[in-house]
This record gives C-alpha cells, sequence and structure tokens, in this order.
C-alpha cells in the first residue's frame, strides 16, 4: 500500500470524514491521491486560514478530528494561527504538510518556500500541536501515524504530519489504530467516589459545563448524569451551545456581570461547582461578579481531574462520567436541583422603520427559529458572538477564548460540509474583509448559509475599549454589491422591519448562499456586550 493511501485510510478510521485544503508543489503528489483514492471529499479554499477555521469547526461539530492539508512553508506558515487557535480551544485539527523531498535539502541550495532552516516549520509547529511525526521511514511511518492520530483523538488537541514529496507513493504497511490508554481502574473509581461524595455534601451544587464534553462526544452522557444527580446545567461562555438538542436544555449561560443575574449566583454560589471540560480562561471567568474558589471547585479537564488541593492524572473525561453515570445510578438520594428559571432571550421584534441594533438581530433571529426550526451558528469574535449570547440556545462554534477574527465564514462551511446541515453565519465587517471571500466557493459544493454581516464600517468591539481611537473606522465597503459575483443573494438592511422581511426570504431560498448586509450604527452595542465591557473596565 502507498504511503498517501494508508494515511488516507487511518485518517477515516480516526473519524475523519472530509479534507480542506490548499494545493501547492510540494503537496501536488499527496494531492493527487486524494483525488484517486477519493476516500475522503477534498474541499478547498482561497487562503490557508480559511481552511484551519474549517477543520476545526468540522472537528468541533462531529465530536472527531478535522483535517487540513496544505504545502510546505507558504501554504504551512499561513495556517499557523488557524492551528493555535484549534490548540487552545482544544479541537483536534490534523495538519498534513507537504514537504521538500528527502535529498533535495543536500544541494547546497536553499528551497523556494524554506524559511530559516528547513526543521524551522516543524519546529514552529511543535509550540502548537500535541503531537508531530515526519514521515521520511517507510519502516516506521505506519507506527507514527498511529501514535500521532491516537494523541489527537485523545487529548482533543491538533497534531502535526510531515510528508515528503517523494513519500507518498512508497510503500509502507497499513496503519494499525493504537489502543486507547485507559485510566487506573482504581484512580478512576477512588475519583468518582470522591466527586458525589462532595456533590451530596453541597448544600448547592452546580454544574457547569465546556467545550470538552463536545470534543469527546458526550453530551448526552452529561445531561443523563445531570439529571439523575438532580444538578442545574449552565454552559460557559465557549461551551455556549453545549446541550442543545438535550432535554432540558441549560439554565442559559454563564457570563458573569454581563450576564443573567440569577445563573451568575447560581455559579458563583455554588458550594460544589463541578466544572466538566471547561476551560479556565479570561472570556469564561474574568468578569465574575465575586471570584470563584476553585479550590472548593471540582475541575476535570484534560486527562486530569482536580479536586481542592490534589489532583487525579490520566483521568479520561468520558470514563470519569462513565464512573459517575455507574454510580449515581445506585444513589438513594440526590443533592436537589436548585429551582432556577431558564434565561430568557428578545423575542417579537417589532416590524418599524427604527433603526437596527445588535440586540435587535437575536430577536429576529429567536422569532425565525421559534418557526422555522434551530439553525447550528457559526460566529466570529466581536459583538456577532456576543448577540449570538442573546440567541436562543442552538449548536454553536466559535473562537470564544483565542478571539482571533475571521473564524466566522470559513467555520460556517466547514459546519455545513461536515454535518449537511444550512448554517447560520453571524460576521462583522472587520472581520468580513478578511476571510468573508471564502463565500465565492460555496457554488462549487452547493453551501447555502445564511450569513448575517453586522456592518457598523468599525472594528467596534475594540472601539468599545478605546473609542478615542480614529483607527477603529473603516469604510464601507458595499459588500452586498460583490455577492452576485460570487454565487449569491445579498440584500442591505437598515430597520427592523427590512431585517425581517430579508429574514424570511433568506430561510425560503435554497442553493445559494444569502448575505444579510445589516447596517449598524457606530457606538451601538448588543446589551451583553455593553455588560461585559463595563465589568471588564471595572476590573472585574
Amino acid at each position: 500500500m502507498r504511503l498517501a493511501n494508508a494515511l488516507l485510510e487511518a485518517l477515516h478510521d480516526h473519524g475523519a470524514r472530509e479534507i480542506f485544503g490548499i494545493p501547492g508543489d510540494f503537496a501536488l503528489p499527496f494531492f493527487r491521491v486524494i483525488e484517486e483514492q477519493d476516500r475522503l471529499p477534498l474541499y478547498t479554499f482561497s487562503h490557508e486560514p480559511a481552511v484551519g477555521f474549517a477543520a476545526d469547526a468540522a472537528a468541533r461539530f462531529r465530536a472527531s478530528i478535522g483535517v487540513a492539508a496544505v504545502t510546505y512553508g507558504a501554504g504551512a506558515f499561513n495556517l499557523v494561527n488557524a492551528v493555535a487557535g484549534a490548540y487552545a480551544e482544544r479541537s483536534p485539527v490534523v495538519v498534513i504538510s507537504g514537504a521538500p523531498g528527502r535529498g533535495e535539502g543536500s544541494r547546497g541550495l536553499g528551497l523556494h518556500h524554506q524559511a530559516r532552516t528547513l526543521d524551522s516549520q516543524y519546529r514552529v509547529f511543535q509550540e502548537i500541536t500535541c503531537d508531530q511525526a515526519r514521515l521520511d521511514d517507510p519502516r516506521n511511518a505506519p507506527a507514527e501515524i498511529a501514535r500521532v492520530l491516537r494523541s489527537a483523538r485523545e487529548q482533543s488537541l491538533p497534531v502535526y504530519l510531515e510528508l515528503p514529496r517523494d513519500m507518498v507513493a512508497v510503500d509502507v504497511e497499513p496503519v494499525e489504530a493504537l489502543p486507547r490508554r485507559s485510566a487506573s481502574r482504581e484512580a478512576l473509581a477512588e475519583c468518582a467516589d470522591e466527586i458525589l461524595e462532595r456533590l451530596a455534601a453541597a448544600a448547592d451544587p452546580v454544574l457547569l459545563v465546556g467545550v470538552e464534553i463536545r470534543r469527546y462526544g458526550i453530551e448526552d452522557r452529561v445531561a443523563e448524569l445531570a439529571r439523575r444527580l438532580g444538578l442545574p446545567v449552565v454552559t460557559t461562555f465557549m461551551g455556549r451551545g453545549l446541550l442543545a438538542e438535550n432535554d432540558p436544555p441549560p439554565l442559559g449561560t454563564y457570563l458573569g456581570v454581563a450576564g443573567d443575574a440569577v445563573l451568575t449566583g447560581l455559579v458563583e454560589g455554588s458550594d460544589g461547582l463541578l466544572l466538566l471540560g471547561a476551560i479556565l480562561s479570561d472570556t469564561n471567568f474574568a468578569v465574575s461578579e465575586r471570584q470563584i474558589d476553585m479550590r472548593r471547585a471540582i475541575q476535570a479537564l484534560g486527562r486530569e481531574v482536580r479536586i481542592g488541593y490534589h489532583a487525579y492524572p490520566e483521568i479520561p473525561l468520558d470514563e470519569l462520567v462513565d464512573a459517575l453515570l455507574e454510580r449515581a445510578g445506585k444513589m438513594t438520594s440526590d443533592p436537589g436541583a436548585a429551582t432556577v428559571t431558564p434565561s430568557e432571550y428578545p423575542r417579537d421584534l417589532p416590524a418599524d422603520d427604527e433603526p437596527i441594533r445588535p440586540s435587535d438581530i437575536a430577536a429576529a433571529v429567536n422569532d425565525l427559529m421559534a418557526t422555522q426550526g434551530a439553525l447550528p451558528m457559526a460566529a466570529d469574535m466581536g459583538d456577532c458572538l456576543f448577540t449570538a449570547m442573546e440567541i436562543e440556545h442552538t449548536q454553536l462554534t466559535a473562537p470564544g477564548y483565542y478571539a482571533g477574527m475571521g473564524y466566522g465564514v470559513p467555520a460556517g462551511l466547514g459546519v455545513q460540509a461536515a454535518t449537511g446541515n444550512r448554517t447560520l453565519i453571524l460576521v462583522g465587517d472587520g472581520a468580513f474583509q478578511m476571510t468573508g471571500w471564502e463565500l465565492g466557493n460555496c457554488r462549487r459544493y452547493g453551501w447555502d448559509p445564511i450569513v448575517l454581516l453586522f456592518n457598523n464600517c468599525s472594528w467596534e468591539m475594540l472601539r468599545a475599549f478605546q473609542p478615542e481611537s480614529r483607527f477603529n473606522d473603516l469604510d464601507d465597503w458595499d459588500f452586498t454589491a460583490m455577492v452576485g459575483p460570487l454565487g449569491g443573494d445579498g440584500r442591505r438592511v437598515r430597520t427592523r422591519a427590512e431585517l425581517k422581511a430579508a429574514l424570511e426570504e433568506a430561510v425560503a431560498r435554497r442553493g445559494r448562499f444569502q448575505l444579510i448586509e445589516i447596517m449598524l450604527p457606530r457606538g451601538c452595542m448588543s446589551t451583553t456586550l455593553e455588560r461585559f465591557v463595563a465589568g471588564v473596565s471595572r476590573g472585574h
């Protein structure tokens, strides 16, 4: 079996269902095999950052690995920012980079796309991936692939594979998947027992869930655990959209001073806070009304469980939840869920001639989903993401911690490629200038997302923190006028009545992407972002 074929089979066996990429000379032999074998569909984009964002979003929505394939140097270095974001937010993206052949660097000449040395790219990716391999030896290449792909699945982090172009057709043995590394039975039992004892002794236990429960595909089991234990469930900011398809859904999203005061009090006042898969980041916890004492909390993240002052290493999250479920089924009583009303979201947007505010967009989307059904969402960074916090709980992918711009549009395309479901994309004009042009690829693949473009001719979230700076001003690019040649339909709206009508029209049209360019006044923010900025300014 050729090495490239063995790699493609291994990717499929580990959960990959498509490849996002951009070809280049060092990667051309591998891309030829991708097409010939036709094992995994290939979706090409226009710029490498979009490749990384799409692979990231596909991995998040499918609770599996995403694949980004690029060429050496000029391609892979363009991918660094997207992979860094995936690492920060624990998304298992497999980066496959073509590379010079094994003897090409020995001629005494610098190779095109080479930076400082031929190894510079490999060393860069060592910083933003959890495992790496250079597939330059046919004898150990299958074992290297197996090790790296197991790392991606087990740790839910990006990995890096470098494939020299003269190795693509070399004969190798098939890749045999490695067995997963499980927890010690004794350690797992002791850990689960201690957690349940703490929850049973707590007067106000709460379950706060984060992104890892999606990464490991255990949302249903976590929901069942909450029901058995009688725990109220709240998501983190990054975890918005988790458990959206479970009954009952979470009470809401913890946003500290920026969110629902009742939920904030519930989380911060808990004497038995169980954090499952929640990243301890500033966006999740920096605007707390009062600081959460993590020494009294139970944290399960990154194959480690921390309880008070001690830790249980090498405890996979899914195995922990299964152990808790097994014991919870035997419990004769539960801690008792607090009586809390689920968060309310804006609805019933008037169809009038008033100018549109970001929170009006949330109301319009909530009205739409109430009649047309929920849509999965992808949001960029900025007020579009804070507006998403005011939209009824639905599946969402967004750069909630890394906070890099340009994620929303390619992520939305990655979601539709991975799931087959039409996606609602929320993006600001600044981020759209970066990657919005990837919508031009929709026509080739039959994707038809609905794009809500928040256009205030400004980097408005930056202005919120530094309003005196003129560099936050952007020009009006009239994006709607550019939509037709890209293969979509566009409409620019300025009033609430126009917004409602445009949304209804967009939902009714299938087969082409729909862009609604929503003109917003500068200085106008969503209610959630206003509270967030105020909280940061007060030093929360």
